[in-house]
């Protein structure tokens, strides 16, 4: 695949970036090169290989899945003017 500057100008005015006539020549040799990179990529035989989230082998980090109030309710209300039993009291609006 490969892209040609009308390519590179629409997917410009799609993105809505000014591209000068030059810079848009520019870019159209950079994609180019970027798309034979990855067809490159293609060529690669994976098979066998376990899809990984890092280069380096971790664990990923995990907590126990437990439902809690936060133990936070005094200090979400702590600057509120007016509470009552950790729930903000507001004025009425509606008589």
């Amino acid at each position: 695949m490969s892209v040609d500057l009308q390519t590179v100008k629409r997917v410009a005015r799609l993105a809505r970036i000014a591209v000068s006539e030059e810079d848009a020549e520019r870019m159209t040799g950079e994609l180019n090169a970027i798309l034979g990179f990855v067809e490159q990529l293609n060529e690669v035989d994976v098979s066998g290989v376990e899809p990984m989230t890092s280069v380096t082998p971790m664990e990923m980090k995990k907590r126990q899945d437990a439902v809690t109030d936060g133990n936070k309710a005094a200090d979400i209300v702590a600057n509120a003017p007016a509470t009552e039993e950790n729930f903000f009291l507001v004025p009425k609006v509606v008589e």
